[in-house]
């Protein structure tokens, strides 16, 4: 705070009084810009990129989406190998934001599901059919065996 001071012609040194320098005005200007007000195009002066750095967005992003795949892979909600898959995506820009991040792993999921019964399904169907087949064997063997000793029962016996 720099004293303001005038001189009289006599010889006296007059403090003046302090001017005020209110922020009041910047106050009420920072409130409306936090309402989205006096931000358009004729206020910006420099790039996008200066304003907001694209590489703070990224560094933002990924920060995000490793905290969600680190919390996922703690929570057992996915594998180590889904994991390492999904971080490399994420890396790759894959995915935009957490929210497509999370989809993307739930349809992950519920498709690994969905082969999963269908492989049980199909495995339960072999059996089946296996176990089927096995008996029908079994009721032909024992159809011949019948068949070839009625034969035998009622061959003529040859005398020589």
């Amino acid at each position: 705070a720099v004293v303001s001071t005038q001189s009289t012609g006599d010889g006296l040194i007059i403090k003046k009084p302090q001017t005020v320098h209110s922020r009041a005005r910047c106050r009420k200007n920072r409130e409306a810009r936090r309402m989205g007000r006096h931000t358009g195009a004729g206020k910006r002066k420099g790039t996008a990129n200066a304003r907001m750095p694209e590489k703070v967005i990224w560094m933002r992003r990924m920060r995000v989406l490793r905290r969600l795949l680190k919390k996922y892979r703690e929570d057992k909600k996915i594998d180590k190998h889904m994991y390492h898959a999904l971080y490399l995506q994420s890396k790759g820009n894959i995915f935009k934001n957490k929210r497509v991040l999370m989809e993307h792993i739930h349809k992950k999921k519920a498709e690994s599901a969905r082969l999963k019964t269908l492989q049980e399904q199909a495995e339960a169907r072999r059996n089946r059919s296996k176990a089927a087949h096995e008996r029908k064997q079994a009721r032909n063997a024992q159809k011949h065996a019948e068949i070839f000793a009625h034969i035998e029962d009622n061959a003529p016996e040859e005398e020589s």
